[in-house]
C-alpha cells in the first residue's frame, strides 16, 4: 500500500525530499479499537478465501464507489489531514479531488490517470500520469489471492470506524521481510476505512490511515473537477510543468535485481530527471525500479554518482525505511514500507555490469 499522494517532489527537487515526502503523505489518525476474533485460523481454507474476497472488494470499492471524506494520517508524533472526493462515472471514468487540510496548501486532481497537482506557494502546477493505483483508500497492486501468498489473514470479526460497521481483517507476515497490517473495511460497500501498518514482533502501530468522516455512495458532481482540469491553462500568473518522464528498460542498462526476496515483483520501471545540487550543472537522470508484494512496495533508484553529494547510510520514519550505498560510478537508493533488513537484502542482490 503506497501513501505518497502530495507534496512529493517532481524533477526540480533533490532525490533526499523526494525520500522524506514519500514517508510523510497522507494516512489516518484514530483511536484503535480491539475487535474479538471469530477463532478461525489462518490456515483455514475458508478463511483464506473470504480474506482474498474482501481485499479484491476493497480495492474494486476504492475505484468504483462514489464517496467524500476526511482521513487522516498518523506517523508518530506526525499527524496530517486531508479531504478527499472519489467519482466514478459510466462513460468517462474516475475523477477525483485530493486537498491537504494541515500545513501548506496542496491540492490534486485526477481524471482516470492524469494527475494535476497544485502548489499555490509557487504558483506551480504540476501534470503528469498517475504511477500507481495503490493510494488510499486503495490497497493493492495484484489479486487478493496472491497477496495471501506471503500474509496469513485472520478474520477479526466487527469493529465501527467514523461511525460505519466494518469487517476487521489482520495480515501477518509469513516470513520476518515485510510488517503486519491491520485492515477496517466497510461492511456493506467493501471501502477501506483503515489502515494499519504493524510491527509483527510487538503489535506496535508504525503508521495509520483512517477516515474520520466519510460519505459512501453520494451523487455524482464531477463538472468542478472537470471545470477546473479544462482551465489549467488559463490560470494566470501560474506556471504549469509536466515532468518529462519515460519508460525504461534497467536490464538493459546493465542492472540485475536477483530475487532474494520472496513476493517481491517488479511492477514498473521510469526515468525521471532531477535537479542538480549545483544549478550550473546539468539535470541528473534518475531510473527508479518498483517491486511489490502486493501490499508492501520497494523503490530503487539509481542516479551517476557524477554532480551528486549523496553519502552512504540509512534512517527510518515510521513503517518506512531508507538504505543509500554506492556502486562503482553510480548511487542506489531502496525505500520501501518495510523493515530495514529487507532492504539490505534487496541490496545485497543488485549487480551491474556495462552492456557491451
Amino acid at each position: 500500500m503506497q501513501i505518497a499522494r502530495l507534496n512529493k517532489t517532481t524533477f526540480w527537487g533533490r532525490l533526499p525530499a523526494l525520500l522524506c515526502c514519500a514517508a510523510v503523505m497522507f494516512t489516518a489518525l484514530s483511536a484503535a479499537t480491539h475487535a474479538h476474533a471469530q477463532g478461525a485460523s489462518a490456515a483455514d481454507p475458508a478463511t483464506r478465501q473470504s480474506a482474498a474476497q474482501w481485499l479484491d472488494r476493497i480495492q474494486q470499492a476504492a475505484q468504483q464507489l462514489n464517496y467524500t471524506g476526511t482521513f487522516v494520517y498518523q506517523r508518530g508524533a506526525f499527524v496530517q489531514s486531508s479531504r478527499i472526493t472519489h467519482y466514478a462515472t459510466k462513460n468517462d471514468g474516475e475523477y477525483e479531488q485530493l486537498e491537504s487540510l494541515d500545513g501548506k496548501p496542496r491540492k490534486m486532481l485526477r481524471h482516470n490517470d492524469d494527475l494535476y497537482t497544485f502548489v499555490p506557494e509557487r504558483k506551480l502546477c504540476v501534470v503528469e500520469k498517475r504511477q500507481n493505483k495503490e493510494a488510499f483508500p486503495a490497497l493493492l497492486s495484484t489479486s487478493g489471492e496472491q497477496v495471501l501468498a506471503v500474509y496469513d489473514p485472520k478474520m477479526l470479526g466487527n469493529d465501527r470506524v467514523a461511525g460505519i460497521d466494518s469487517q476487521v481483517i489482520e495480515l501477518d507476515p509469513k516470513d520476518a521481510y515485510r510488517f503486519a497490517y491491520k485492515l477496517w473495511a466497510d461492511a456493506k460497500t467493501g471501502l477501506l476505512l483503515r489502515a494499519q501498518t504493524l510491527d509483527p514482533s510487538n503489535g506496535q502501530v508504525l503508521q495509520q490511515l483512517s477516515f474520520t468522516q466519510v460519505s459512501i455512495g453520494v451523487p455524482v458532481d464531477k463538472a468542478p473537477i472537470a471545470a477546473a482540469i479544462r482551465n489549467i491553462g488559463n490560470t494566470a500568473g501560474w506556471t504549469v510543468v509536466r515532468p518529462p518522464l519515460q519508460p525504461v528498460d534497467m536490464e538493459a542498462q546493465g542492472w540485475t535485481f536477483a530475487q532474494t526476496v520472496p513476493g517481491f515483483r517488479k511492477i514498473r520501471e521510469l526515468r525521471r530527471p532531477m535537479a542538480a545540487r549545483d544549478a550550473n550543472d546539468p539535470p541528473i537522470p534518475v531510473d527508479q525500479a518498483v517491486f511489490s508484494d502486493g501490499l508492501s512496495a520497494i523503490s530503487v533508484f539509481v542516479e551517476p554518482v557524477e554532480h551528486n553529494s549523496r553519502k552512504e547510510g540509512s534512517g527510518s520514519s515510521g513503517a518506512t525505511h531508507v538504505l543509500v550505498k554506492r556502486s562503482g560510478d553510480y548511487w542506489i537508493t531502496l525505500l520501501g514500507e518495510v523493515p530495514q533488513t529487507t532492504l539490505q537484502q534487496f541490496a545485497s542482490a543488485i549487480e551491474y555490469k556495462a552492456p557491451k
